[in-house]
């Protein structure tokens, strides 16, 4: 079983940034594909960022592209979202979640249901 716990989540005004965490233990790390989507009231779950297994490739939805980056530090297990220029829409809870690519080293994944593994989420608002 591979266990995802996210953190970093908060209140910020529109336009500033966070750092969203996602601490990643139970299996070999470096053997995930991984990707951060997140969801908000009455909405689907949608997808936000991914990252290959090797860390080489990214792949952002277009409403964040050029504000979030996509990070993995392998020695640590730990993927992260840096988010810049935050707009109240991108108020949602953010999971972490991960797909088994052990033989697929560039391989992206932005399907939800591509995903094996889910954290909890954590909560980003972003004021007016």
């Amino acid at each position: 079983q591979v266990q995802l716990v996210e953190s970093g989540g908060g209140l910020v005004q529109a336009g500033g940034s966070l750092r969203l965490s996602c601490a990643v233990s139970g299996r070999t790390f470096s053997t995930y594909a991984m990707g951060w989507f997140r969801q908000a009231p009455g909405k689907e779950r949608e997808f936000v960022a991914a990252i290959s297994r090797s860390g080489d490739i990214t792949d952002y939805a277009d409403s964040v592209k050029g504000r979030f980056t996509m990070s993995r530090d392998n020695a640590k297990s730990t993927v992260y979202l840096q988010t810049y220029s935050l707009k109240p829409e991108d108020t949602a809870v953010y999971y972490c979640a991960a797909k088994f690519a052990g033989s697929r080293p560039y391989s992206i994944y932005n399907d939800p249901g591509d995903m094996n593994y889910w954290g909890k989420g954590t909560l980003v608002t972003v004021s007016s």
